[in-house]
C-alpha cells in the first residue's frame, strides 16, 4: 500500500500509522492507537519491575573468640536475614596471631550452618581469604 493511502486510511479511522519494521523491504507499518500502545507498554514494564525481587547480601562479622551468647545473637540476626530472603555472608576476622585459630573459626562457621539449616543452604563453604574466613548462606526456596 502506498504511504499516502495508508496515512489517509489511518486518519479516517482516527488512529496512527506506526512503522513496525523499518529495516524490512518494504517497511512494515501498522494502524493503531499509539498513545494506548505506549500506555500498555509502560504498564507491562511497571508490573515486571513490581514482581521482581532484589536479593541483598547482608554481612555478619565474627571473631574466633566470640563468646557463645554473642554468637547466638548473631545467629538470630542471620535467621532474620534469611527469612527476609537475603543472602548472608558470614566473615570470621583474624587479627595478629589469631590466624593460628583458623580451625576454630571453621568449626564455628560449620556449627552456624547446621543451626540455620532449616532456613538456609550454604552456597560457599568456609574458605580462608587472607586474614578472613568467609562462608555464604542463601535462603531456601
Amino acid at each position: 500500500m502506498k504511504l499516502d493511502d495508508a496515512l489517509a486510511r489511518a486518519e479516517d479511522e482516527g488512529l496512527d500509522l506506526v512503522e513496525v519494521a523499518p529495516t524490512a523491504s518494504p517497511p512494515v507499518c501498522r494502524i493503531m492507537n499509539f498513545g494506548k500502545f505506549k500506555y500498555q507498554q509502560s504498564k507491562k514494564l511497571h508490573q515486571a519491575r513490581k514482581s521482581q525481587s532484589t536479593v541483598q547480601v547482608k554481612e555478619i562479622r565474627l571473631r574466633p573468640k566470640t563468646d557463645q551468647h554473642d554468637l547466638q545473637v548473631k545467629i538470630k540476626h542471620l535467621r532474620r536475614f534469611l527469612q527476609q530472603n537475603n543472602k548472608v555472608k558470614i566473615t570470621v576476622l583474624f587479627r595478629g596471631r589469631e590466624i593460628v585459630y583458623a580451625g576454630h573459626g571453621e568449626e564455628t562457621l560449620k556449627a552456624i550452618a547446621e543451626e540455620v539449616s532449616d532456613l538456609g543452604v550454604v552456597d560457599q563453604m568456609p574458605r580462608l581469604e587472607g586474614r578472613r574466613m568467609v562462608m555464604v548462606v542463601s535462603p531456601k526456596k
